[in-house]
């Protein structure tokens, strides 16, 4: 895994870099104003829809002292805390790889990949797809899990940790690659080297979780990304022409 541990600390370096503070703060801070925008608009028509929901499918149950409505209101509350907390992680991840990859991308490959001959193997359209894919793929499993949060409560934890793990490998390599390498190589590495990537958002996607950190942990997991992925794109190369 030292290649995970070094893209790690080359993000740590590239964090200082005047391009870089440029974005770093832009992915999170567009994301969180965006959902709490919405959030105070459509609150009450969101839990209602939900409550609503909830009390049609559970229609003539008792929970306890508290009959289903009053129930369902609190489950509602919780369910859509449990959708907005994602989607504001979501949209930070998508708004770091549309707007501050290519300057990520710039920045890592001129300092630390200069000789990287620069294949243009992506294209818009496969970018925009493999966002589309990740993002389904995303809430697909994210939906699938919920359930998990009312039967094992505080258990159910590691969810959205492993999930955001997931995202991150998926959404990120795409774009740091689609530059310098072609469809060939960029197949190779995501083949070869998915357990690598797969660690890489799991350090990356825990510091979604701390406070403070999680401002400009989209940035620092790109960062991260891009360096890893083109470090393994010149040992392929390095490794074909030996």
């Amino acid at each position: 895994m030292n290649g995970v541990a070094a893209a790690l600390s080359a993000a740590v370096r590239y964090l200082f870099h005047p391009a870089v503070l440029g974005v770093l703060f832009v992915p999170m801070l567009l994301s969180i104003a965006l959902w709490i925008g919405l959030a105070w608009w459509f609150w009450d028509s969101w839990t209602g829809l939900i409550r609503e929901g909830l009390v049609a499918a559970a229609d003539g149950w008792w929970v306890g002292h508290y009959d289903v409505a009053t129930f369902a209101g609190v489950v509602a509350v919780l369910l859509l805390v449990l959708l907005i907390a994602p989607a504001i992680l979501v949209t930070a991840m998508l708004t770091a790889a549309v707007f501050a990859m290519p300057v990520l991308v710039e920045v890592v490959a001129r300092r630390d990949f200069p000789g990287l001959e620069r294949r243009k193997g992506g294209t818009a359209i496969g970018s925009g797809w493999n966002a589309f894919a990740a993002l389904a793929a995303f809430l697909i499993l994210w939906i699938a899990t919920l359930p998990a949060w009312l039967v094992a409560g505080p258990l159910a934890a590691p969810l959205p940790w492993l999930l955001s793990a997931y995202l991150n490998q998926r959404l990120f390599r795409y774009d740091a690659l689609s530059e310098h390498a072609d469809s060939g190589e960029m197949s190779r590495i995501f083949e070869a080297r998915f357990g690598g990537l797969f660690v890489l958002g799991l350090v990356t996607g825990a510091l979604y979780f701390v406070p403070l950190v999680n401002m400009v942990a989209p940035t620092f997991a790109a960062l991260a990304y891009v360096h890893f992925c083109l470090a393994e794109l010149q040992r392929l190369r390095q490794g074909a022409r030996s």
